[in-house]
């Protein structure tokens, strides 16, 4: 099982960048994917969440508006389209698999059952 993140980087404020999750080793149809984030110094936070039905769970109030999520099953790869970046948009950036129809509530919005490695997004001019 592996779930790989990918397409940080460097942007200024104000800009866009999409990054994908690349997952291998169990069927992505199956799962619901949620992107989370950790900030130097911060506690890691759940950000948004894509059912298998394509129904958007958005966790982070900061976010709306800005990041969006899809998935392409056939591609076995979940997006996270971040549009409008802030600097506090700064973080590493997470995406995690949970075998389930729904995205996890609010209380539970860390219980997944598999996790990829971060990708590094930095907003800085």
């Amino acid at each position: 099982v592996q779930l790989q993140a990918s397409g940080g980087g460097l942007v200024q404020p104000g800009g866009s960048l999409r990054l994908s999750c690349a997952v291998s080793g169990f069927t992505l149809d199956y799962h619901a994917i949620g992107w989370l984030r950790q900030a130097p110094g911060k506690e890691r936070e759940a950000v948004l969440c894509i059912s298998r039905e394509d129904s958007i769970t958005y966790y982070a109030d900061s976010v709306k508006g800005r990041f969006t999520i899809s998935r392409d099953n056939a591609k076995n790869t979940v997006y996270l389209q971040m549009d409008s970046l802030k600097p506090e948009d700064t973080a590493v950036y997470y995406c995690a698999a949970d075998y389930s129809l729904f995205c996890p509530s609010y209380y539970s919005r860390y219980e997944y059952d598999y996790w990829g490695q971060g990708t590094q997004v930095t907003v800085s001019s």
